[in-house]
Formats: C-alpha cells, sequence, structure tokens
C-alpha cells in the first residue's frame, strides 16, 4: 500500500515508520522540516519525504493524491491557543484528503469517557470529529498514558522516581488510568491498516492494568530497585501542581498546565475486542518499564518527545541555522592540538545528558536552574542516544542544528532564555586540532550586558571544556 505519514517526526511517527516500511509498505512522510528529519537508518527505498505544514493549507497542494491510506499523528500541547491550531490543521488536511484515493484515515487520540474533559483532552475529541466528516472512513485509536523510552509520560515519571526520595504530591495522583506500551501502540497503528471492519470506528487501546498515577510511580520505583514515600495532599492548586512538574521534570510550563488539567480526569477505556482481532498480546505496565530501560542501556532509543518539542526560538527551518553568523556577534574561539582526534571526536559527540559537559559540571546545573526559573527549558532533556546526536535533536538546552561524524564537526543552537541568539561548534582539522567556537548575537543593550558578564565563567569553562575533550 502506498501510505502518507503526517507527524513522521514526531515520537509515534517514528516508531511506526520501520514497522510499516518492514511489512512492505511504500511511505510518504510528512514534515514541517526535511533537515530535521532522516531517512538512511532505515536503508529502504520505500520511504520518501514530503514538506508540508497543515497549518497552510496551500502546502499541501504537493502532497500526492494516489495514496491509500493516511495516518493523521499530529499533536500539540503548546501555546494557549493549541486546540485552535489543532483543530484547523485537522480541517485542511480533510480538505486535502477529500481529493486523493485513500481509502482509509488512521488516528491517535486520546481516551475521553469523562462528562468533564480537560482543554487537552477536548481537543483531541473535538479533531477526531472533524477528521470523521470527511470522504474518506476514519479508524480512530484513543490511547491513554503511553510507556516507552523516549516517550513525555514516562520521562517525567522517571525524573519525579529518580529524583525525589521522598514526594509531596496533589490528590490528582490518585486518578486512575490504564497505561500502554509504546509497542502495543504501533502494533494498534499498524494492525488496523487495510482492515474494513474498523472503518467509520474508534476504539479505546490500553493495557491490562488499571493503576492509580501513585501507584504507577511506586511500580517504576520497585522496578528501579528504589524505595520511595508519596504523601498526597489536598491544598495543592493546580498552579502549584505546574510548578511541581515543571521544576522537577523535563517538562515546560506549558506541557505541565495541560497534563495537570488532563490527570485530574479519570482515564479508563471501555473494554473491547480490538487486541483479540489484530492477536496483539497487551504488555503490563512494569514489563513496558523494563523494556524502555532495556532500549536506554542499549542506545536503542528510537524518538523521544523532546526532539519534537521545539521551543519559540526557532522562527524558521533548522537549515536557517546552520551558518553562523559573522558580522555583529561577539566569539569565543579556542582550540588545541589532540593527539587522539578518534576519542576527542568521540567526547565531542557524547556531550550533555549524563556525560555532562567535562568541566565545572555544577556550573553548567547552575545555569539550567537559572533557565527554569525564567521559564526555559533548562538541562534536564538530557539527550536520546549517548553517543551519537543527529540534526533536531534536543542535547540538555541546545538544539543540535548539524551533525556529521565524517566532517568531524558539531553544531549546537541554544535553547535556554538568553539576550540574544548563541551557537557552540565543535570541530577536528586535518591538523588534528580541536577547533571549539562559542558565537552569541546579542539583542540590544541587554545583550551586550549579559556577554561582558558572562566573559569570566566563559574563559574558564570553555576553556577546560575543551582541555577534557582534547586531552
Amino acid at each position: 500500500m502506498k501510505i502518507l505519514l503526517t507527524g513522521a517526526s514526531g515520537y509515534i511517527g517514528k516508531r511506526l515508520l520501520p514497522m510499516l516500511t518492514e511489512q512492505g509498505h511504500e511511505v510518504i512522510c510528512v514534515v514541517r522540516d526535511k533537515s530535521r528529519f532522516s531517512t538512511d537508518a532505515l536503508k529502504t527505498a520505500n520511504v520518501s519525504v514530503a514538506e508540508a505544514d497543515l497549518l497552510d493549507a496551500a502546502s499541501l497542494k504537493a502532497l500526492p493524491k494516489d495514496i491509500d491510506a493516511a495516518y493523521y499523528l499530529v499533536h500539540s500541547m503548546a501555546g494557549t491557543n493549541f486546540s485552535d491550531k489543532e483543530k484547523r490543521s485537522a480541517e485542511n488536511f480533510v480538505s486535502y484528503l477529500n481529493q486523493t484515493n485513500a481509502q482509509q484515515l488512521i488516528y491517535l487520540g486520546g481516551i475521553v469517557n469523562e462528562e468533564e474533559l480537560s482543554k487537552h483532552l477536548s481537543s483531541r475529541k473535538a479533531v477526531e470529529a472533524c477528521l470523521g466528516q470527511g470522504r474518506v472512513p476514519l479508524t480512530a485509536l484513543r490511547a491513554g498514558i503511553i510507556v516507552g523510552s523516549g516517550s513525555a509520560s514516562f520521562e517525567i515519571i522517571r525524573d519525579l522516581v529518580e529524583k525525589l526520595p521522598v514526594m509531596i504530591a496533589p490528590k490528582w495522583l490518585n486518578t486512575k488510568c490504564q497505561p500502554i506500551a509504546i509497542r502495543n501502540v504501533v502494533q494498534f497503528l499498524s494492525g488496523v491498516l487495510g482492515r474494513e471492519d474498523t472503518y467509520g470506528q474508534n476504539f479505546d487501546i490500553y493495557g491490562p492494568d488499571t493503576l492509580t498515577y501513585k501507584q504507577m510511580l511506586l511500580q517504576f520505583a520497585e522496578v528501579r530497585k528504589l524505595k520511595r514515600r508519596i504523601f498526597t495532599v489536598p491544598v495543592m492548586t493546580p498552579k502549584l501542581s505546574s510548578y511541581w512538574l515543571y521544576f522537577v521534570t523535563s517538562t515546560s510550563y506549558a506541557l505541565a498546565k495541560n497534563l495537570v488539567e488532563s490527570m485530574k480526569i479519570d482515564v479508563v477505556g471501555r473494554p473491547n475486542d480490538l487486541s483479540g482481532r489484530l492477536n496483539i498480546s497487551l504488555i503490563p505496565y512494569k514489563e513496558a518499564i523494563r523494556i524502555a530501560f532495556d532500549k536506554i542501556e542499549q542506545n536503542l532509543v528510537l524518538s523521544s518527545w523532546n526532539d519534537s518539542a521545539f521551543t519559540d526560538r526557532f522562527t524558521q527551518h533548522l537549515s536557517h541555522y546552520i551558518k553562523v553568523p559573522e558580522f555583529g556577534v561577539f566569539k569565543d574561539k579556542q582550540r588545541q592540538t589532540t593527539k587522539n582526534p578518534q576519542q576527542a571526536l568521540d567526547r565531542i559527540f557524547s556531550i550533555g545528558g549524563r556525560s555532562g559537559w567535562y568541566y565545572a559540571n555544577w556550573l553548567w546545573e547552575f545555569r539550567g536552574f537559572l533557565d527554569r526559573l525564567f521559564g526555559g527549558v533548562g538541562l534536564r532533556r538530557g539527550r536520546k542516544n549517548a553517543k551519537e546526536v543527529a540534526p533536531g535533536e534536543a542535547l540538555d538546552f541546545w538544539r543540535v542544528i548539524y551533525s556529521n561524524r565524517e566532517e568531524k564537526r558539531l553544531l549546537l543552537y541554544a535553547e535556554m532564555k538568553v539576550p540574544g541568539e548563541a551557537w557552540l561548534e565543535f570541530k577536528i582539522g586535518e591538523d588534528n586540532c580541536v577547533k571549539q567556537t562559542a558565537t552569541f548575537r546579542p539583542l540590544g543593550l541587554l545583550g551586550r550586558l549579559y556577554w561582558y558578564s558572562m566573559l569570566p565563567f566563559h574563559y574558564f569553562i570553555f576553556r577546560g571544556m575543551l582541555n577534557k575533550i582534547a586531552a
């Protein structure tokens, strides 16, 4: 089959794509920015990439019309008006799909069985209703908490459990849900493809366990062999709960706010026989956690929610930021010859995350803490793979703009809160000289004051970091 896959660069899309190609389908991946999406690892000619923005109806005209099916995996929880954007994206996509040969549209939404829904879940329900009004029959799958290496739910739970021996938590930790393993989600998404008995229907998909969020945290701790105590209090307001999540985990405040609203609502699915029809063995919650950590330890994490969670610092495609400005900027250039260029290269491509920044890590962590105070992303995002990074991936409070081992070059762009724009570049020349360049384009007087105030720290931090890389 010829399949159109929207949201191909997202957490779910990156997991679904390999399965579709293994099944022999031809897949057209729809992404907003080709420069942050690569299909090289798939090693197949059955995948192509099309650039389009679902908010821009005109950009959809270039998408193919001779498709057999389409997946709608576009989702947003960022910003105050995300529901309006989600609705407009769905309307534009339905208009496009009505002009194609598609026989099925598959959508992944949220479980929405309660009468009172959060803004996030209401938006998911509205998108499903919009997609169902088109000519193409809709198969809607509704999931709750998705558990897998790199998923938002998994990483937030991991942050809470691994960082807090004792938690004073809000009462919504007693809310019930049915977590589902990412492996099962992908099996459901691929399993309903082409099945006429699922056309025009919606199905709740869920794991075999019904748990409260408190039980999820404690069972996570049990798998990790950690002793944790959780006390729930009724006085924590939604705003205070959002700040609690924001400062402890790697999520943004906007996402934390929407998550808190959704977590107050039970997310329990309606019973159905879809897993039996598709011959899917549902994975228990604890087993899903073990599988996730196996992937992390083997550096086999295919996708991370942080990679698709771009901040508002990016107003254009990643390719726009590859050319580092030369005029109207401040630069800190340092270089050092290394006796072992391969080892230096490995250190460059392993920087950040659990490896740290090689010198004065406490200062980097303090800078990350300050960033969180001012509403930034902080250092908690880490990195998806301990040894490799690809364009578009998050790396602590940086975004990978360019990454090429053959050229021995890594270019990062700052997503932290700064009065200007910042780049950090590492490159190893043919003379085995490691070149490290920090570039800052200030915004007004405040930007210049910021640069000069940081100069003493830059001298020691950047010099110390380069010494460790080249040593």
